[in-house]
C-alpha cells in the first residue's frame, strides 16, 4: 500500500496546484496513477484531507532521515532545532501543494488535522534530536516549538528571497527568542521567591506523564498519587 500511496500523492503533486487539495485532484490523481478510484478512497477514506497530511507526514519522515545523517555532534542544541527546521523546509517537494494545505486546514473542520500536522513534526523533530523527556516538559517543548514551526511555514510560504534566505534568518531570530525565555524560566527557578511562587504549578505539572508511545493526537496520563 505504501508503494501505491506514494505513486498516488506524486501524481497528485501535478494537480494541486490548479485545484487543491480536492475531490478532483483525487480522482486525477487516482487516473494518471493508474490506481481504481475505490482502491484510492480506501488508502485516503476523507480524500482531500488525508491526501494533504500524507503529503505532509512524507515531509516529516523526509526530514527525520535527513537530520539522521547529518553530523550534529559539534552542533549548539538551538543550532540542531534550526538545522532540523530547514532540512523539514528544504524536504517540501512543491510549496504550492504547502499553500494548498495551509488553506485546507484554515477550514473549521480541519483545524484541528491542521494542528494535529504541526504538532507533529515538532515531536518529529524532538524524537530525532534524542529527547527522553517524561514529564510536562514533554508537552512543553513540542508546544513550544509547534508555535514555532508554524510561524516558520507561513513566513517561508510568503518569502521569494534567494534560496529562501529570509527564511533562515527568521528561523535563527525565532529560536533565539525561545531561548531567552528559557533563561527567563531558568532564573525564576534559581530565585528562592521565584521557587515559593511558581511551587503550586510546579507540583501539578510534576503529576504529568508523557505518552507511552508517539502520539497521533494530544495523549498523556496524569499520576495522582502524592
Amino acid at each position: 500500500m505504501t508503494d501505491t500511496k506514494d505513486r498516488l500523492l506524486a501524481s497528485a503533486l501535478t494537480h494541486v496546484p490548479f485545484d487543491g487539495w480536492s475531490e478532483a485532484t483525487l480522482k486525477a490523481a487516482a487516473r494518471d496513477a493508474g490506481v481504481p478510484l475505490e482502491e484510492a478512497r480506501a488508502i485516503f477514506p476523507r480524500g482531500a484531507v488525508d491526501m494533504a497530511l500524507a503529503f505532509h507526514r512524507a515531509g516529516d519522515a523526509e526530514m527525520r532521515a535527513r537530520l539522521l545523517e547529518t553530523d550534529l555532534s559539534d552542533m549548539r542544541f538551538r543550532d540542531k532545532v534550526a538545522r532540523a527546521m530547514r532540512l523539514r523546509i528544504e524536504s517540501i517537494e512543491s510549496k504550492e501543494a504547502v499553500r494548498r494545505g495551509a488553506t485546507l486546514f484554515a477550514l473549521p473542520r480541519h483545524t484541528s488535522d491542521g494542528a494535529r500536522a504541526v504538532w507533529e513534526t515538532s515531536d518529529t523533530i524532538w524524537t530525532a534530536l534524542g529527547d527522553k523527556s517524561t514529564d510536562a516538559s514533554w508537552y512543553t517543548k513540542r508546544a513550544t516549538l509547534a508555535g514555532v514551526w508554524g510561524s516558520v511555514l507561513l513566513f517561508w510560504l510568503g518569502d521569494d528571497s534567494p534560496g529562501s534566505q529570509e527564511t533562515w534568518g527568521f528561523i535563527d531570530r525565532r529560536i533565539d527568542d525561545v531561548m531567552r525565555i528559557e533563561k527567563v524560566k531558568a532564573g525564576i527557578a534559581g530565585n528562592r521567591a521565584g521557587r515559593a511562587m511558581m511551587a503550586g504549578p510546579n507540583w501539578i505539572l510534576s503529576r504529568i506523564r508523557a505518552p507511552m508511545r508517539p502520539p497521533k493526537e494530544f495523549p498523556g496520563s496524569w499520576d495522582g498519587g502524592a
